[in-house]
């Protein structure tokens, strides 16, 4: 029982690199096997931006290219809408940006789309947090209690990061129980490990039997002045220290995913964004710089990582893929990294 898993990770506006590659892939897919990623895809799993994809994959009958066309200028202008209430400092002491226009943007696109509405022996998974709990929330199609769930309101809440939207409520379950949630990227911003968990469990299978798709949005790698961070405090690490970006770092969750897979069943889809002989134009590595040149910049990483990945991801996808398990890609080459 050989099941395909595709796992999306969060990073605001840097999903773009994600939609972009995936693009790639599925004209791939079309060109050469008349198919499409969902043709061959049976878990889902994405947090934050990430899990705007899945949901749109799983629930939607959007194309992937529509999926892709979602982050251009406009809607990302309105999802990260300036919060200009009185006196407030954006992060500070109030989120960074509204909600009303991100909700809009995603209830237009998946409308009435439910997580139910995951084809027939598939699932999807979405990483949120539960703040009253003070407990992660994976919501899952393998739960009757969240079936009923708007596939917009889930990624709603999965993309409400800490600081920069606001917190977001869910009613669960029949008893429309009152859930606050954020951003899953605090607990989980890379899902993989969840989908391999969740995967197991459900069809009672080992992960030698799974293969796994893991796409970034790019790591971030600027550097943070050590010595300077030993009198930092609460505001010190939150302006200089980008301290949310710390708690989000996804790259342990590819560590574990790649020495626990089988060789050549696992495929992490990742780079930085410094400047180096393969990438003269790298994107800025903020999640919400929406500028037409960097969302631009960001889906040209999205085609160099498929030229770098492409052939590797097509084979895994159809169960061709006879090579190592890859990892993120290098600076000193601009490849892949081998495992195994």
């Amino acid at each position: 029982m050989n099941k395909m898993i595709l796992s999306l990770d969060g990073g605001g506006i840097r999903g773009a690199a994600s939609a972009q590659f995936l693009s790639r892939v599925e004209d791939r897919l079309k060109r050469e096997y008349g198919k499409s990623i969902r043709d061959y895809v049976d878990f889902y799993a994405g947090t934050s931006t990430g899990s705007i994809i899945a949901l749109a994959l799983a629930t939607t009958k959007l194309t992937v290219n529509e999926i892709c066309n979602l982050y251009n200028h406009e809607n990302a202008r309105a999802i990260f809408t300036d919060n200009r209430g009185f006196l407030e400092i954006d992060g500070i002491n109030a989120p960074k940006y509204e909600s009303k226009n991100k909700t809009r943007v995603l209830k237009n696109a998946m409308r009435e789309a439910r997580l139910r509405d995951v084809a027939s022996g598939k699932h999807v998974l979405v990483v949120t947090y539960a703040i009253e709990k003070r407990q992660p929330m994976v919501i899952k199609s393998t739960d009757t209690a969240y079936r009923e769930l708007l596939s917009y309101r889930i990624a709603d809440a999965s993309s409400a990061a800490p600081t920069y939207f606001p917190t977001r409520r869910l009613s669960i379950g029949n008893e429309r129980k009152e859930v606050w949630l954020v951003d899953g990227g605090v607990v989980a911003n890379n899902p993989t490990m969840c989908a391999i968990a969740e995967a197991k469990r459900e069809w009672d299978t080992s992960i030698d039997e799974m293969r796994i798709l893991s796409v970034g949005t790019g790591y971030r790698s600027r550097k943070i002045n050590g010595p300077e961070s030993r009198n930092w405090g609460a505001i010190g690490w939150f302006v200089r220290g980008q301290i949310l970006d710390l708690l989000t770092d996804e790259r342990i969750v590819a560590y574990q995913a790649i020495t626990l897979a089988r060789k050549g069943t696992y495929i992490r889809v990742d780079s930085d964004m410094e400047k180096k002989s393969w990438m003269q134009e790298p994107p800025d590595d903020a999640m919400d710089d929406i500028s037409r040149s960097n969302i631009l910049k960001l889906k040209r990483m999205g085609d160099y990582w498929f030229e770098q990945y492409g052939d590797s991801t097509v084979a895994l996808l159809t169960s061709r893929y006879s090579g190592p398990s890859l990892d993120s890609i290098e600076r000193s080459t601009g490849m892949p990294k081998r495992h195994g």
